[in-house]
């Protein structure tokens, strides 16, 4: 028997995260030469669902069922040249994060956020819903 108490969160947050690495090009307006060149990046990228607790599973969602759809979206996306991914181009971090977004939201209507790291540059990008 579950006991729902008016003092017990009705919204929770889940999230899981996977790495891929890929090679880009860019163009700045600052260190133009070095970001013209083919250059790579190790990324990070975090997936947060919101929601309620389904009464039968006792979850929000089943972290399995989250990995398999990341994993769809991570292979489009590991050891590729962004560049040439259909629907990415140019490839910063915020195309990135809305690319992910953008192939995860048709299946997962709880998606709330997806931030994508460069941790050695301590960069982050994060797009979240409405």
């Amino acid at each position: 028997m579950t006991i729902v108490s008016s003092s017990m969160p009705r919204v929770l947050e889940i999230g899981k995260q996977f790495t891929f690495e890929a090679a880009h090009t860019l163009h700045r307006e600052i260190e133009t030469d070095s970001s013209l060149r083919i250059h790579g990046h190790s990324y990070r990228v975090e997936v947060v669902l919101r929601g309620g607790v389904d009464p039968d599973s006792g979850m929000l969602m089943d972290l399995g069922l989250l990995q398999r759809k990341m994993n769809a979206v991570r292979d489009a996306l590991d050891h590729r040249l962004l560049d040439e991914v259909p629907g990415l181009a140019p490839a910063t971090m915020e195309n990135i994060a809305l690319f992910i977004w953008r192939h995860l939201a048709p299946d997962l209507p709880a998606l709330a956020e997806v931030s994508v790291f460069r941790d050695t540059l301590g960069e982050r990008c994060t797009c979240r819903g409405a």
